[in-house]
C-alpha cells in the first residue's frame, strides 16, 4: 500500500465530490499493476494525448480507500499543495518507488569525451530524479530519504526556457551517481512491484558494473 500511495500521489487523482479514484499513466503496465495490487478488476481505458501519444487510465469508486488516502496526506487537486505523507520509516522506500515510477526519471547515458587526442575516454552518468510542483513535498521527501538511508540529494527549481505566462514553478529532487547506486537497489529489488521499464534501467547499469543487490 505504501507503493500505491506513492503512485496515487503522483499519477492519481481523488475526484472531488464523487469519492472516486482516477489513476492515469502513459504506461499501461503501471495501470494494470495498480489495479492488481488493489485486487480490482476495473477496465483499463485509453485516450490520445495532445502530443500524439496514448494515456491509459482507470476510474473507480471506493469511499473507504478514498478517505484513507486523505488520512495519509493526499487531497483532491493535490499537485500544488501536497506536503508530507504520513508513512512510517519502514515503508518509506516503497512509497518513494511509487513517487519515482509516477513522476520521476532515471537517467543513464554514456558519453565519449572529444579530447582530440584519444577516443577511449568515456563518461557515464546515473541520475535519480523526483519531480513535483510542490517544493514542500520534495523537501519532506529529501529529509525523509536522508534520515532513512543517509543519502542527500539536491532540491531545485526546474529551469525552462521561455516559460508560458502564469506557469507554476516545477521542482526536482536529484541524486547523482554515488547516491543512486545506494538508493536504486533499495527502490528496485527483484520482487517488488514497479514500472518495469524504469527498473530495467537500473538492472542494466548494475549488470554492466557488476553491482550485486
Amino acid at each position: 500500500m505504501a507503493y500505491i500511495v506513492g503512485l496515487t500521489a503522483t499519477d492519481g487523482c481523488l475526484v472531488t465530490g464523487r469519492r472516486a479514484i482516477n489513476f492515469k499513466s502513459g504506461d499501461r503496465q503501471l495501470v494494470e499493476t495498480y489495479l492488481r495490487l488493489l485486487g480490482r478488476k476495473n477496465r483499463v481505458k485509453s485516450h490520445p494525448t495532445e502530443t500524439g501519444g496514448i494515456a491509459y487510465y482507470t476510474l473507480f469508486h471506493d469511499s473507504s480507500l478514498y478517505e484513507w488516502f486523505r488520512s495519509v496526506g493526499l487531497t483532491p487537486r493535490k499537485s500544488l499543495t501536497i506536503g508530507e505523507i504520513a508513512v512510517p520509516d519502514e515503508f518509506l522506500i516503497p512509497l518513494a518507488r511509487g513517487l519515482l515510477d509516477g513522476d520521476g526519471t532515471l537517467l543513464n547515458k554514456v558519453y565519449r569525451a572529444d579530447t582530440g587526442r584519444r577516443n577511449d575516454y568515456y563518461w557515464e552518468y546515473l541520475i535519480t530524479r523526483f519531480l513535483s510542483a510542490s517544493r514542500p513535498h520534495l523537501a519532506w521527501l529529501h529529509s525523509s530519504i536522508a534520515r532513512v538511508t543517509g543519502q542527500v540529494g539536491t532540491v531545485s527549481e526546474v529551469k525552462v526556457k521561455n516559460p508560458p505566462p502564469n506557469r507554476h514553478p516545477f521542482y526536482e529532487l536529484e541524486y547523482g551517481k554515488r547516491s543512486s547506486v545506494v538508493l536504486l537497489p533499495l527502490l528496485y529489488p527483484p520482487s517488488a512491484p514497479c514500472l518495469e521499464r524504469k527498473r530495467a534501467i537500473w538492472v542494466d547499469y548494475a549488470k554492466r558494473h557488476s553491482i550485486v543487490g
